[in-house]
C-alpha cells in the first residue's frame, strides 16, 4: 500500500476532526449567548468540512476514473470522522438556532415584566 493512500485518509481525519471541534465550540458559544462567535466558528467548521469533502471527492473521482483506491481500516475510519463532522455541523446549526430563540424569548419576557 502506498503512503499516499494513508496520507489522504489521515488528512480527512484531521480536517473532519477540526470541523467537528469548531461545531462543538460554536454550540458552547451559543449556550453562553455569544452568537457572533458561534456563527464565526460554524463558518470555520463548514470550511473544514468542505476541505474534507474535497479530499473524499478526489478519491471518488480517482476510483471512477479507473484508478484503484485501496480500502483499509484507516480509510473507513476517515469516513466515520467525515460523517460525524457532517452530523455535528448540522446539529450545531439547529442548536444555535434554538439558543437564539431562547435568548429572544428571555428578552421578551423581561420586557413584559417591566410593563407589569
Amino acid at each position: 500500500m502506498r503512503e499516499e493512500d494513508y496520507q489522504i485518509s489521515f488528512e480527512i481525519i484531521a480536517t473532519a476532526g477540526d470541523s467537528k471541534g469548531y461545531s462543538m465550540d460554536a454550540i458552547c458559544d451559543a449556550r453562553k449567548g455569544d452568537f457572533e462567535s458561534a456563527d464565526e466558528k460554524l463558518k470555520e467548521a463548514n470550511q473544514r468540512l468542505l476541505q474534507a469533502h474535497e479530499l473524499q471527492t478526489d478519491m471518488i473521482a480517482k476510483e471512477a476514473g479507473g484508478e484503484q483506491v485501496p480500502v483499509n481500516i484507516i480509510l473507513i475510519h476517515s469516513q466515520d470522522h467525515l460523517t460525524m463532522a457532517n452530523v455535528a455541523e448540522e446539529l450545531a446549526e439547529e442548536m444555535i438556532s434554538l439558543y437564539k430563540t431562547i435568548a429572544d424569548l428571555k428578552t421578551e419576557i423581561e420586557e413584559i415584566k417591566k410593563k407589569i
